[in-house]
């Protein structure tokens, strides 16, 4: 049976006793009551992941020593999500998990001129892409900006293929899944409503390709995990 994975950020390659934090401690603990020389696995979410096995088994401070350590590179393939927050926080949540278990390295969230919520609670989503890390047993958490202006974020990448996916002119766009696989991505998503005529406008003249999903129209969140799937496959 795999060991139980939890997320420790402090884990570096030179670690030998490790005190985890008092939620973890709590958990391993008292919830799945762990005993001393039983073993976890610690992940940083940058790269590395140890095994551990529990040395001093305290609800509150927890130690455990590191037995063996592996430790991978990035990911050479790099794809971004660029997508408006959505006015459903959940649902926004949902695709931010998603996308992160598929494999997206980079996350940005957008703020277009049809997007109603600007909130964006940055601990809870931290939560979620941790979440998602552990579910998915990978090892490099994608990196999310700060929400960011629509105009600002296109005019300032400098992705190798970039595409905007949107409702208008269906039969104009390719399907996404016809273009070659790049190794560095981009896809915009847009808001409940879509972007504005001006918004795909300006996209346009920075490089970005139209691009169909299928044909039928998608949420803003299930466009992103399609476009996920496409593009990390």
């Amino acid at each position: 049976m795999p060991y139980p994975q939890f997320y420790f950020p402090k884990l570096e390659l030179n670690n030998d006793l490790i005190q985890l934090n008092e939620e973890t401690a709590h958990h391993i603990i008292q919830v799945l009551r762990m005993k001393m020389g039983e073993q976890i696995i610690l992940l940083n979410g940058k790269g590395l992941m140890a095994t551990a096995s529990i040395w001093e088994p305290h609800k509150k401070f927890a130690v455990v020593k590191v037995l063996e350590t592996f430790e991978v590179p990035p990911p050479t393939k790099k794809i971004t999500v660029a997508v408006s927050l959505l006015k459903n926080s959940s649902r926004f949540e949902w695709l931010l998990e998603k996308i992160t278990e598929i494999g997206v390295t980079h996350i940005i969230p957008l703020i277009t001129h049809r997007t109603e919520s600007k909130k964006y609670k940055e601990s809870r989503i931290h939560a979620i892409l941790i979440s998602a890390l552990l579910q998915s047993q990978r090892l490099w958490i994608p990196e999310i900006s700060e929400p960011m202006d629509f105009g600002l974020a296109v005019k300032n990448c400098i992705t190798e293929q970039k595409f905007i996916a949107h409702c208008e002119n269906e039969d104009e766009k390719k399907l996404l899944k016809q273009y070659a696989p790049f190794d560095d991505a981009i896809i915009l998503i847009g808001p409940e409503g879509d972007f504005t005529p001006e918004e795909i406008s300006l996209a346009i003249s920075t490089g970005f390709i139209p691009v169909s999903l299928g044909t039928t129209r998608l949420r803003s969140e299930t466009a992103g995990v399609a476009a996920a799937v496409w593009l990390c496959g």
